[in-house]
């Protein structure tokens, strides 16, 4: 399995993350992933097409966003929160309480 291609933080850009967070079904992703160390793929879909979530996995990662991992055949999710709030102090913890 690949390994999934991943930003640094120096790298984040803020139209980038405020693009990402713009649709709801990626802001749901957010929201869950602040709650959780981790989740994968299947607990996150919502019900969604497989080739659907893709894409939004897609653009959370390519923002920095999120961090996945390849554990066997799972992909696991978590939240890049720490690196956000060192890059954007503040930022994450405003777009979270907008919930």
């Amino acid at each position: 399995m690949r390994a999934f291609k991943h930003p640094l933080p120096s790298d984040f850009v803020l139209e980038r993350l405020l693009y990402a967070l713009s649709d709801p079904v990626r802001m749901d992703i957010v929201r869950y992933l602040a709650g959780v160390t981790e989740a994968t793929c299947g607990e996150l879909d919502g019900g969604r097409p497989k080739s659907s979530m893709s894409h939004h996995f897609r653009v959370l990662r390519d923002a920095g966003l999120v961090q996945t991992r390849n554990v066997g055949t799972t992909h696991m999710n978590s939240l890049r929160a720490d690196e956000l709030n060192r890059r954007f102090p503040g930022l994450l913890a405003c777009i979270l309480a907008q919930s």
